[in-house]
């Protein structure tokens, strides 16, 4: 794999060195928005196939590309790869999202669980990777990314999404040491598969934090940013001859930023919750920042569209460390045409440094 870029500026700016312009890439930017993700989906025939498929998986990676002029490629994948490759039996139903045929509810549960070879049970992930590398050719840079241990806990104890997330946090409570193991044992599987992304050709990482904001402080920095910090401690930041970049993302994480500072990550990407000119002033030079558009703008026209964008843009003001994306992934329903807008609304606007 070359180390050449045609376009570095996503790793320069996670890295806040100055751009030209500002960076943009979206959560979710591969998604059910775009008419051909959703033929390729039908032909993959479930969302698991297409995960699973690599060639299936590089080919929704490139869908956006082609559309819009977007600053990254993001491996399309989903964050309970590593719980499904534990033997904990990931499905989906429609309208409904994720389930586990085996979750685990206690303390032998737990520990009968193994660390997955990324080679080998999730070989299917490493190999979509390398396969996307070759493709884009060195277009724009290449993100891997895992669920945190914390959010990938709360997904194999409850067994399913949920509001309230009431086995988790009972287990939190009534038997701590247990469910530290389980994040233990989680930091070693998040590390192994990052790393093992990075070897097969990611050129930046992201670890998303979905379920932390739902803690009281002390039990995130406890059982979510402390195991976040781990993984970051681990990764392989070098790579092709270039610095890695790690991006840490806690939704609803807002109150809690300088402390991600604190954990050696490059960048904090901020939900649409936060503002973004509040937070670089709280975290000063120490990080990049990515986001922080709210989703739900691009239900709006074009024009209102590039009026917010250009007001985050605004908020964070001058200087280095910013790559523009949403508070969150984009919406299903979105028309693809305001996302060409919101794109192009980013490159519009020069920076100064």
């Amino acid at each position: 794999m070359s180390a050449s870029l045609k376009n570095d500026r996503l790793l320069r700016a996670l890295l806040r060195q100055p751009v030209g312009v500002t960076p943009i890439w979206i959560m979710r930017q591969a998604g059910r928005y775009l008419p051909e993700y959703r033929a390729t989906r039908e032909r993959a025939g479930s969302f698991m196939n297409l995960c699973r498929t690599p060639e299936l998986a590089c080919e929704v990676t490139l869908q956006p590309l082609r559309r819009f002029s977007l600053d990254a490629a993001i491996l399309f994948s989903d964050i309970l790869t590593i719980p499904d490759a534990m033997g904990l039996g990931l499905y989906f139903v429609e309208g409904e999202g994720p389930r586990f045929e085996h979750p685990v509810r206690n303390r032998s549960d737990i520990h009968a669980l193994g660390v997955p070879d990324p080679e080998n049970e999730l070989r299917y992930v490493t190999d979509a990777l390398r396969l996307i590398r070759h493709e884009l050719d060195g277009a724009v840079p290449l993100i891997g990314f895992s669920g945190s241990p914390w959010t990938l806990a709360s997904y194999m104890v409850e067994g399913r999404s949920s509001k309230e997330f009431t086995r988790i946090r009972s287990l939190l409570y009534e038997d701590p040491g247990t469910l530290h193991d389980l994040l233990d044992l989680l930091a070693e599987a998040v590390t192994r598969y990052l790393n093992a992304q990075i070897l097969a050709g990611a050129q930046a990482v992201m670890i998303f934090d979905t379920w932390g904001g739902m803690l009281t402080s002390g039990a995130y920095l406890e059982f979510s940013l402390y195991y976040m910090q781990k993984v970051v401690e681990e990764l392989i930041r070098e790579s092709e001859g270039r610095r890695v970049p790690v991006t840490l993302f806690t939704k609803g994480g807002g109150q809690w930023l300088e402390a991600i500072a604190r954990t050696g990550c490059d960048a904090i990407g901020l939900d649409w919750t936060t503002d973004i000119s509040e937070a670089r002033q709280r975290v000063g030079e120490k990080v990049a920042l990515q986001g922080n558009l709210d989703p739900a703008v691009l239900y709006a026209s074009p024009e209102k569209i590039v009026r917010e964008a250009h007001k985050i843009l605004a908020a964070f003001g001058a200087g280095p460390g910013h790559v523009f994306n949403l508070g969150h992934g984009i919406h299903p329903g979105i028309d693809p045409s305001h996302v060409a807008a919101l794109v192009d609304a980013v490159h519009q606007v020069r920076k100064d440094a």
